[in-house]
C-alpha cells in the first residue's frame, strides 16, 4: 500500500505532466493562425483566443498554484446592480456602481491582504495590467477611467474579505462596448465559481443564457442571485427555476434579494444579502469545500479545452483545403498560359503579319525559291551569295519575332492573372486575401504591366541570344561552312526560330502556303548549311530554350500568388499536431484524477476548517434564514428542494426546513454537519449530492 508521501508525490508527478501538456496545446494554438476567411473561420478565431485566454488566465495558473484563493467572478447583465451587491456583501464601497451605462468598465478584484501575492504578479491575468483601488483606511479611491486603464485590473485588498476567497466584480456581460463584453467573458472563464447577477426585469434575456449554458456544459460552478425582487413576485422565480432546469441548471443555488432602499453608503441592507453573505463566507471558510470547487471547475475546463481544441483542428483542416484550392487555382491558370504560350509559338501563327513581311524582306523568297526549285543540289551556292548579297538585316526579322512573343506572352500572362483572380474571388478564402491586400488584389502579383514587358523582353532576348550561341556551336564543328557562318550566323539562326515557328494550325487561305514555303525555305536553307539531322537536334535545342525562357516569366508571375498563400503558414501537419497534443491532455488528465483520487485528497485537496470562527465573515452572514418583506431569502430549484426534503427525512441533511412557499428558509444552509463529519449542508445544495459523492 502506497503512504501518502507516496501519493502525494505521485499526484504532484500527474500535475505536471498535465501542465506540460497543457502548455504544448497553448503552442499550437498560439501558432494556428486560421488566415483564410471562410465559413465558421470567425468563430473559431473567437474560439482559438478564448482557449488562449483560458489557458493563461485560469486553468495553467490553477494548475500551478496549488491551495490558491478561490476566484468568484460576479457577473451579470447591465444594470443588475453586481456593484452594489459586492460593496453591500463586504460593508464598504470598493467597487463604484455607475449612473450612465455601461456600468463597470474595468474589473475590480476584492482579496484579503494575505492573499495579495497570489494577484498582485502576472500569475493570473497575465495580460492585464494592475491598479490599486484603496486608501490607507480601506475606503475605495476615486477610480478615474480611461481609455489606459479601462482594461486595468483594480486590485482592492480588504480586511473583512475571507481568505482563501477573491470577488471579482465584472464589466456588463450584454455591454454596448464590444471590448467590455469580450472582457467579462474573458473573466467568467477564469472563475472557479460564476455569481450570476440578473434582476425581475431581465432574467429571461437571451445572453445571459447563452453563457450560461455554455458555463453548464463544461460544468462549470455557478450561483444564481436574483436582485430587485418586489413583494408578491414569487412567479417569478418560479419562472426563472422552470428556466434553470431546463438550460440544465437543476442543482444550481438560486438566491433572492429583494428590493430595499440603499443607505447612506449606497448599500443594500444587512438582511437584503444576509443568505448570499452567509453562504460565501461558509465557502470562505472550508478550505476542503473550496478546493472542491476549484478542482470541479477545473476538471470541466480541461475537458472542454480538449473538445474544444478537436473542433479547432477540424476548422484548422479546413484551412489546408482552403489553401490548396487557392493554389490549384494559380497553377490550373498558369497552366493553362503555359499552353497557350506553347501553342502559339509552334502552330505557324507567329509567322504572319510583321514577321512573315519581314522574313520574305530579307530573304528575297523568289529568288532563293527559284533556286530550290531547280534543284536541291544548288541551295548550297544560293546560300553563300544569299548571305553575303548585302540583302536586308536580319535585324529587322528578329525584333519582329521579339514584338510577336512579347505580345503572344504578355496575353498568356494577363489572361492567366484574371483568370486567377476570378477564381479567388469565387472563393472565400480568395476573395478575403483579395480585399486584405490592396496592391495584391490589383493584379494578383503586384507586378505592373511595364515591368512585366521589361523581364519579358529580357527573356526574348535571351533567347534569341541563345539561338546564335547554338548556331555558332553547330558551325564550329562544321569547318567546311566557316566562310559562309562568318558572314551570316545572325540570318541562321533567323532561319532556325522560323523552322521552330514551322507550322499551320493558326493559319488559313493564302497565308498557308506562304507561311509553308517560308519555313520549308529556312529548313532547305539550314540543311544546306548543316544536314539534315543537325538542323532537328537546332530545332529542339532551340524550341526547348524557348519554353525555358518564357515559362520563367509565367513561373516568376505565378510564385507571387502562390508565396502569398505559403506566406500564411498553414501547413498539413496543423491539425493532426493539435489532436496529438489534445491526446496527450486527455491521457494526462485521467492520470492526474487517478492519482487525485487514489491519494484521497493528499496534497491537493485542503482538509474542511471545521468550526473555525475566527475568519472574517461577509457582512450580514450572521442574519442568514431571517425572513424580510419577501420572505425567504433563499430559494432552490424543485430538484434541490426534493433531495433536501429527502436528506432531511432520512436525518442526513443539516438543520432547516422549507417555508411555505417550497422554498428554503436557509437555517442549515452551511451550518448543518453531514455524516461526513464536518462538511456543511450547503455543499450539497451547490452539487446536489449526499456526502457520498
Amino acid at each position: 500500500m502506497s503512504t501518502p508521501a507516496e501519493t502525494g508525490s505521485g499526484a504532484a508527478s500527474a500535475r505536471a505532466t498535465l501542465m506540460s501538456s497543457l502548455d504544448v496545446v497553448r503552442g499550437r494554438l498560439v501558432a494556428t493562425t486560421l488566415p483564410l476567411a471562410g465559413a465558421g473561420v470567425e468563430e473559431a478565431r473567437r474560439r482559438r483566443r478564448d482557449l488562449t485566454d483560458q489557458l493563461d488566465d485560469y486553468l495553467l495558473p490553477r494548475l500551478r498554484s496549488d491551495g490558491a484563493p478561490l476566484l468568484v467572478v460576479v457577473g451579470g447583465s447591465t444594470g443588475a446592480g453586481k456593484s452594489t451587491l459586492v460593496n453591500s456583501l463586504l460593508g464598504a464601497p470598493l467597487t463604484r456602481p455607475g449612473v450612465l451605462r455601461p456600468t463597470t468598465r474595468s474589473p475590480v478584484l476584492v482579496h484579503h491582504p494575505a492573499d495579495a501575492p497570489w494577484f498582485t504578479s502576472e500569475r493570473v491575468f497575465p495580460t492585464l495590467p494592475r491598479l490599486a483601488t484603496t486608501r490607507d483606511d480601506g475606503a475605495a479611491a476615486p477610480q478615474r477611467e480611461d481609455a489606459t486603464t479601462v482594461r486595468a485590473l483594480r486590485l482592492a485588498p480588504y480586511p473583512g474579505m475571507p481568505p482563501g476567497m477573491a470577488l471579482l466584480d465584472a464589466p456588463d456581460i450584454d455591454s454596448l462596448e464590444t471590448a467590455n463584453r469580450d472582457l467579462a467573458a474573458q473573466l467568467l472563464a477564469a472563475a472557479d465559481l460564476w455569481l450570476f447577477v440578473t434582476t425581475a426585469a431581465r432574467y429571461a434575456d437571451a445572453v445571459p443564457w447563452d453563457l450560461l449554458r455554455q458555463a453548464a456544459a463544461r460544468r462549470a460552478q455557478i450561483a444564481l442571485v436574483l436582485d430587485r425582487v418586489d413583494h408578491g413576485s414569487d412567479e417569478v422565480v418560479v419562472d426563472l427555476s422552470r428556466l434553470m432546469t431546463a438550460h440544465g441548471l437543476v442543482d444550481v443555488p438560486l438566491f433572492v434579494v429583494p428590493e430595499a432602499p440603499l443607505d447612506a453608503t449606497g448599500m443594500l441592507p444587512e438582511t437584503a444579502v444576509a443568505d448570499v453573505a452567509g453562504w460565501l463566507s461558509d465557502l470562505g471558510a472550508d478550505s476542503g469545500a473550496r478546493d472542491e470547487v476549484a478542482l470541479a471547475t477545473r476538471d470541466g475546463v480541461v475537458d472542454d479545452v480538449a473538445a474544444s481544441v478537436r473542433a479547432l483542428a477540424d476548422a484548422v483542416d479546413a484551412q489546408v483545403d482552403a489553401a490548396q484550392r487557392l493554389t490549384d487555382a494559380v497553377d490550373s491558370s498558369y497552366g493553362q498560359a503555359r499552353a497557350q504560350v506553347s501553342e502559339a509559338t509552334s502552330d505557324g501563327a507567329m509567322l504572319r503579319g510583321e514577321v512573315l513581311a519581314r522574313w520574305q524582306d530579307f530573304v528575297g523568297a523568289s529568288d532563293v525559291m527559284r533556286t530550290i526549285e531547280r534543284g536541291v543540289g544548288r541551295v548550297r551556292d544560293a546560300v553563300g551569295a544569299f548571305f553575303r548579297g548585302g540583302r536586308v538585316s536580319p535585324d529587322t526579322v528578329e525584333v519582329a519575332i521579339a514584338h510577336g512573343l512579347e505580345a503572344v506572352t504578355l496575353d498568356a500572362v494577363e489572361t492567366a492573372r484574371e483568370r486567377t483572380r476570378a477564381l479567388w474571388r469565387a472563393d472565400p478564402a480568395g476573395a478575403g486575401l483579395l480585399e486584405g491586400d490592396g496592391a495584391f488584389s490589383t493584379g494578383v502579383t503586384g507586378a505592373s504591366t511595364a515591368d512585366l514587358r521589361a523581364v519579358v523582353a529580357q527573356q526574348i532576348r535571351g533567347w534569341q541570344e541563345d539561338v546564335l550561341a547554338i548556331v555558332r556551336e553547330q558551325g564550329e564543328d562544321r569547318r567546311g561552312l566557316a566562310r559562309a557562318l562568318s558572314f551570316g550566323v545572325n540570318g541562321l539562326g533567323v532561319a532556325v526560330m522560323v523552322v521552330v515557328f514551322a507550322g499551320t494550325g493558326g493559319l488559313t487561305g493564302a497565308e498557308v502556303g506562304i507561311a509553308g514555303g517560308t519555313a520549308l525555305l529556312a529548313q532547305k536553307v539550314l540543311e544546306a548549311a548543316f544536314g539534315d539531322d543537325a538542323v532537328r537536334r537546332l530545332t529542339v535545342q532551340a524550341s526547348r530554350r524557348l519554353d525555358q525562357r518564357l515559362g520563367s516569366v509565367l513561373d516568376a508571375d505565378s510564385s507571387i500568388a502562390l508565396t502569398r498563400v505559403a506566406a500564411l503558414g498553414i501547413s498539413t501537419d496543423d491539425g493532426p499536431a493539435l489532436r496529438s497534443a489534445v491526446d496527450a491532455v486527455v491521457a494526462a488528465a485521467r492520470a492526474e484524477r487517478v492519482e487525485r483520487e487514489g491519494g484521497l485528497g493528499v496534497g491537493t485537496v485542503h482538509a474542511p476548517a471545521i468550526g473555525q470562527t475566527l475568519a472574517p465573515r461577509l457582512r450580514g452572514a450572521d442574519l442568514r434564514g431571517q425572513v424580510s418583506g419577501t420572505g425567504s431569502l433563499i430559494h432552490l430549484s424543485p430538484y434541490q428542494r426534493q433531495r433536501d426534503a429527502a436528506e432531511a427525512a432520512g436525518g442526513a441533511g443539516g438543520s432547516g426546513g422549507a417555508s411555505a412557499g417550497g422554498a428554503d428558509a436557509g437555517a442549515g444552509a452551511g451550518s448543518g454537519t453531514g455524516e461526513d463529519g464536518g462538511r456543511p449542508g450547503f455543499w450539497r445544495r451547490i452539487f446536489g449530492r449526499g456526502d457520498d459523492a
